[in-house]
């Protein structure tokens, strides 16, 4: 056992932590694709939810399950993927942004300017709208 830990390897310290990560991704990644498919279906900028805290929570998400897998089945691969995808996701992401600046302009700018692009405002007091009142529905 790594550590010397004598215990059930499904229940140790990292799986217990790997499970907790990866469940949180899922729920960032389904409560965020929730609000983007509303959005896409108004034609309108998704500023709510998860959007409010981060512009892009679903990469977020996949960025938790990816890392809880990694505490997982630490193994060359793992390690070696776990950059590489990550990178990939930022540079997807940047890609969109390029795109909802070219749809959404100067509300996008603004949105942009509120919300951090991955890594959420530590400071923020909960129910505090960082969106500038750009909702959409």
């Amino acid at each position: 056992m790594m550590f010397g830990w004598k215990t059930n390897p499904h229940a140790g310290p990292f799986h217990v932590l790997s499970y907790i990560f990866i469940a949180a991704g899922f729920i960032l990644i389904s409560v965020a694709w929730r609000v983007l498919y509303e959005a896409q279906q108004t034609r309108s900028l998704a500023t709510t939810g998860p959007y409010s805290y981060v512009r892009h929570p679903q990469y977020v998400g996949f960025v938790l399950v990816m890392f809880g897998f990694l505490l997982q089945w630490p193994t060359i691969l793992t390690l070696a993927m776990f950059p590489v995808l990550t990178v990939m996701y930022v540079k997807l992401a940047r890609d969109e942004e390029r795109e909802a600046r070219a749809e959404f302009g100067e509300a996008y700018a603004r949105y942009a300017a509120q919300v951090p692009a991955f890594l959420p405002h530590l400071n923020r007091r909960s129910g505090q709208s960082t969106s500038g009142g750009y909702r959409h529905g």
